[in-house]
């Protein structure tokens, strides 16, 4: 019975386009916090669930006539939801620093599988979602499952959701002061802001676009130090 009702779920899957995030958005809402805090233990008993939805992505193409946002949307969920699988796959572990194969690292490992093809990490987030898909908002999309990252979204990206939710995103992170600390005149804030600085001044200053979040307006020659980032993983 149990066997059958995997086997219908990949049908389903398979066959509704609308369900590549129903299984997934609710592994998120099950698991994962609204602070973006993961119970990965809980997580690993619903492994089979979440190889329903890598089923999904190994067997999808992403479609030239799909918009923008349906393809960020879909490319984001692959992001999050390979990292969830390689955290499970490799758990218990500290941090995603500590997985590494032939001497790569997480990013760098080839284990992503999209509509036939074989990627890594860093050439979804790198060639896919930053030149193709550009939004300096991705940074709080996708999630390297440590504590320093923006908190992980419970639920999946839509076309629909995902203009308004990672607007939410970024703003829960700009002024979330244990990930950024800011102030009129000094701001203290998380290396992705230095990593990925210039995805984020493309049109202006790092402050202009912090002011265009953050509840608290920092002045144009604040004083800008970064923070040190914590690798160890967002786990309960």
């Amino acid at each position: 019975m149990k066997n059958t009702f995997i086997l219908f779920l990949i049908l389903f899957v398979s066959l509704n386009s609308d369900a590549q995030t129903t299984i997934f958005n609710s592994l998120l809402q099950k698991h994962v916090s609204n602070n973006g805090v993961v119970n990965y233990e809980a997580f690993k008993k619903d492994e089979q669930k979440l190889e329903i939805f890598i089923k999904y992505l190994k067997n999808t193409t992403p479609n030239t006539s799909w918009s923008i946002n349906k393809k960020r949307a879909f490319w984001i969920n692959v992001y999050n939801a390979y990292t969830i699988q390689l955290i499970l796959d490799n758990y218990p572990v500290e941090s995603i620093m500590d997985i590494k194969k032939n001497g790569t690292s997480a990013w760098k490992i080839p284990f992503v599988k999209v509509g036939g093809k074989t990627y890594t990490l860093d050439q979804i987030e790198h060639e896919i979602l930053r030149k193709e898909l550009f939004d300096p908002r991705i940074h709080v999309g996708v999630n390297c499952a440590s504590i320093s990252c923006p908190k992980l979204a419970n639920k999946a990206f839509t076309e629909e959701n995902i203009d308004k939710e990672l607007t939410n995103l970024m703003t829960a992170f700009v002024n979330d002061k244990t990930r950024n600390k800011i102030t009129k005149n000094s701001i203290e804030i998380s290396e992705i802001f230095n990593w990925f600085k210039d995805d984020f001044t493309k049109n202006g200053s790092l402050v202009d676009y912090l002011n265009k979040y953050s509840s608290t307006q920092i002045n144009s020659n604040a004083k800008i130090s970064f923070l040190t980032y914590n690798w160890k993983l967002n786990r309960k």
